[in-house]
């Protein structure tokens, strides 16, 4: 689909984002629409799955037709049987009169099951039967009913462990699983958040009749980069306390701070100092190690530069001495750097001579260059590495070792398959 196609499916829809993800959702369902293939909507609480099998049966010849959405964790097991299949008059204590089900009242239709993983076992059966022979039979009866309904259903269970645990039927899985559409979390949508935010508070101000709230630089880096387990219910519902509690209509991160619940705060992104007075946010503890590891190897590598500008008989400049070495490893009477006291440089005596006659060596680093030419070639070649490339030598390395299974590799990365696909994309990894 053209870009101005799928900007015309959100605004009909009232979806607000622009995230490649979400597009790739919106583009699927409007593709799968015009077939009766059955369709799985997976995807967290609070992303907005509800949306999709609404664009899904306005662009299908069905428009016309019933659309009846269905919450099936809503339902009681005894009575879920009879609300989707209907039943007859005396099935059961209290079942005063004949009854359609959802299925029968949808007939040429929609029907929307919504939470599908927590259907009871028995009820599965019967859906599946609908799946595969378009057909019922209505709790108390022995008759058989056809029905043409298209079923689109949505979870926000991990349906191959529902299977593994035996709480899902593997060939209803299959059945409902023809056509996937994946609605990413709030968190792998990051741009849209402030837009979202936006919107409620624009809408929530007019709601309530008050100047809508706004944000200030700081705050929005705080919302951006909040974990958001509750997806977009849970920005919108935040988004409505602070307009309605707060009389300040700009809100800075410390307010901002309040509204966010603490238990997701330990997953905002912690900030370090560079050393130039600015700040820099990371967004995992793999990114901290990263960005570590990376200061570790640089500042390995200035200590060499010094340590052989010293067996050279070099005097290192003051700043490169004041902060790279401790005041202990100082000599007292002129500020040179003491080699005695510097870990891992021993002073030792030779027959060869060299520069102002000083003899100095480091046992680990040093004593495979012939001379400081030699040294500064090699430090060309062993540059550090950024965190782009330690990061994609990680993936590749992962990818090696469970021969290119997304799957397994994701798991031991812990991130999604998405995300893998994605990173694998960016860098190019075969």
């Amino acid at each position: 689909m053209q870009q101005s196609e799928i900007q015309a499916v959100k605004q009909r829809f009232g979806i607000i984002g622009t995230s490649e993800l979400l597009n790739r959702a919106i583009d699927i369902a409007v593709q799968v629409a015009p077939t009766d293939l059955s369709v799985l909507i997976t995807g967290e609480s609070g992303v907005g799955k509800e949306n999709f099998p609404q664009i899904i049966h306005h662009y299908s010849h069905r428009k016309h037709g019933t659309y009846i959405a269905v919450n099936c964790g809503a339902i009681p097991e005894g009575t879920i049987d009879s609300e989707l299949f209907g039943h007859e008059k005396g099935s059961f204590t209290g079942a005063t009169a004949d009854r359609k089900g959802y299925f029968e009242v949808a007939d040429g239709g929609t029907i929307f099951l919504d939470e599908v993983g927590e259907l009871p076992l028995s009820t599965q059966v019967r859906l599946l039967r609908v799946l595969e022979a378009g057909e019922f039979i209505k709790v108390g009866s022995s008759k058989t009913q056809k029905t043409n309904v298209r079923v689109v259903a949505a979870s926000n269970l991990n349906m191959i462990q529902a299977i593994r645990d035996g709480r899902f039927r593997e060939d209803l899985y299959y059945r409902l699983n023809t056509v996937p559409i994946a609605v990413p979390a709030l968190r792998e949508r990051k741009d849209d958040i402030v837009l979202l935010f936006r919107k409620f508070a624009s809408d929530f101000g007019e709601k309530y009749r008050m100047p809508g709230i706004k944000l200030t630089d700081e705050a929005k880096v705080i919302l951006t980069n909040y974990y958001w387990n509750g997806n977009v219910r849970q920005l919108k519902n935040i988004t409505e306390q602070i307009s309605v509690i707060e009389q300040q209509r700009e809100i800075s991160a410390q307010i901002l701070r309040t509204y966010l619940p603490k238990d997701d705060m330990e997953r905002l992104p912690a900030l370090f100092s560079n050393g130039k007075g600015e700040q820099k946010s990371f967004n995992s503890e793999r990114e901290i190690l990263y960005q570590v590891l990376f200061d570790m190897k640089k500042d390995m590598n200035d200590l060499k530069k010094v340590v052989h500008e010293i067996i050279n008989g070099q005097q290192p400049d003051n700043q490169q001495e004041e902060k790279h070495y401790p005041a202990k490893y100082i000599a007292a009477n002129d500020g040179r750097i003491n080699p005695t006291t510097v870990p891992g440089v021993v002073e030792y005596k030779s027959d060869k001579p060299s520069r102002d006659n000083k003899q100095y060596e480091d046992v680990d680093d040093v004593e495979t260059y012939q001379d400081a030419e030699e040294y500064h070639e090699a430090e060309a070649v062993h540059k550090p590495l950024t965190l782009e490339d330690m990061e994609r030598q990680m993936i590749k390395n992962t990818l090696e070792k469970h021969r290119g299974k997304r799957k397994a590799a994701a798991d031991e990365l812990e991130i999604s398959e998405r995300t893998l696909y994605r990173k694998i994309k960016e860098y190019g990894i075969e």
